[in-house]
């Protein structure tokens, strides 16, 4: 599902360049969890970026749902990445004047779905994840775990193959982040492929692989998915 080969990421600060990610090779299969982990500064969220195709690396390859997305246009990039790619932030980011299913269902009906069918498949999503009975509450009145779980729906919705998540678990407490990590891993028993970069070792303890990154390289890979 996820091929990354050989990428590298550099950035200038003033006179200063920065690497932030040196030649990293990683695969990710269908039906699998891994966790990158790694002090901050290491490029584990720049690593993810790529992956999901916000920035493209300057060297190396990038291949999702075996398109090489590092050399499509813009607009086919844009079509890959909502048709297979589901990108979930620490914040959440969701719309707060919409309700739970319209959320969820905004990628679709962006990419030119139905309305009628995209809140239909949104509220599959939601029941995938456990949330499928605050499909007409708004984001405001769920707690940061609900939230999350609705962000989690939204990516996956689609049946999105891959699953890239950036600390979605890092502002929530031990109970909200057990709840967000057992939907994940019914999305991963779904078939879906999950990539999430963490600080946590609970988090990391219940991948099927684990990454460890220091200084934009790859160190250590452990786990029955290496």
């Amino acid at each position: 599902m996820l091929v990354l080969d050989g990428v590298t990421r550099r950035y200038r600060s003033g006179e200063v360049e920065v690497q932030a990610v040196r030649g990293v090779s990683l695969t990710a299969r269908e039906g699998t969890l891994t966790a990158v982990m790694g002090p901050s500064g290491c490029g584990k969220s720049t690593l993810l970026t790529m992956a999901g195709g916000l920035q493209p690396p300057d060297t190396g390859t990038v291949t999702v749902a075996g398109a090489r997305i590092d050399t499509l246009a813009e607009a086919e990039l844009y079509q890959h990445r909502r048709r297979h790619i589901g990108y979930v932030f620490q914040d959440y980011n969701l719309v707060r004047i919409l309700s739970v299913a319209e959320n969820v269902a905004l990628p679709a009906e962006l990419d030119g779905m139905s309305r009628r069918k995209a809140r239909a498949q949104a509220r599959e999503a939601l029941a995938s994840v456990g949330m499928d009975a605050y499909a007409d509450r708004y984001p405001d009145s769920l707690s940061g775990g609900q939230q999350q779980r609705v962000a989690l729906a939204r990516a996956f919705s689609g049946g999105r193959g891959l699953i890239l998540a950036d600390e979605p678990t890092g502002a929530l407490d031990s109970e909200s982040a057990g709840q967000v990590l057992d939907s994940l891993q019914v999305l991963v028993r779904s078939g879906a492929t999950c990539v999430i970069v963490t600080h946590d070792e609970a988090v990391a303890a219940r991948a099927d692989r684990v990454v460890r990154m220091r200084d934009g390289v790859v160190g250590e890979v452990t786990g029955a998915a290496a």
